[in-house]
């Protein structure tokens, strides 16, 4: 059951990720904002048919969506062959790591299959400096990026850890 957890979490996220992008769908226009903390933080409604930040929106639709759907296809399959493998098991962070990429990766993927754009709806921002808005899905693959760096800093030092401790065994 544990080896299917990961897969559990990314389902979740996907879960999360539809039923918010639904209800800012069914409560917000297009391009309507909902001012929630003034000057730090707004709901919008705005449909990206690029990747992150708008990039490639400006390519042409056939062609962006070939190579947008055909990366996240490839990212979705080598996630999961991953979670799937016994040295991955053994290994939590990187899991959960994996599972929020997984799920968010599903998430923005749908959309894109489904309507051709990605609905995002969290848009933060300091004075009239604005962080392009954000999803739930996006949410999950940045957390997961951020805890697969973290795993690998961390397998790096344990490395490093074992390698000083044996050259300490071997000088003695």
């Amino acid at each position: 059951m544990t080896r299917f957890l990961p897969f559990l979490i990314a389902a979740l996220v996907v879960v999360l990720d539809r039923i918010t992008k639904s209800a800012i769908k069914a409560h917000l226009g297009p391009y309507d904002t909902y001012t929630v903390i003034p000057g730090w933080f707004n709901i919008v409604h705005t449909e990206n048919p690029g990747i992150a930040f708008g990039m490639l929106a400006d390519l042409s639709g056939i062609w962006r969506d070939i190579l947008l759907i055909g990366f996240a296809s490839a990212v979705l399959i080598v996630i999961s062959v991953m979670l799937l493998r016994p040295s991955v098991q053994r290994d939590t962070v990187l899991r959960i790591a994996l599972a929020l990429i997984l799920g968010g990766a599903c998430g923005n993927l749908y959309d894109r299959i489904v309507t051709g754009t990605v609905t995002d709806f969290i848009e933060v921002h300091a004075s009239q400096h604005y962080f392009p808005a954000f999803n739930v899905a996006d949410s999950a693959v940045t957390v997961g990026a951020c805890l697969l760096v973290l795993d690998m800093w961390r397998t790096k030092e344990k490395k490093t850890e074992r390698n000083h401790a044996s050259e300490a065994n071997l000088h003695r």
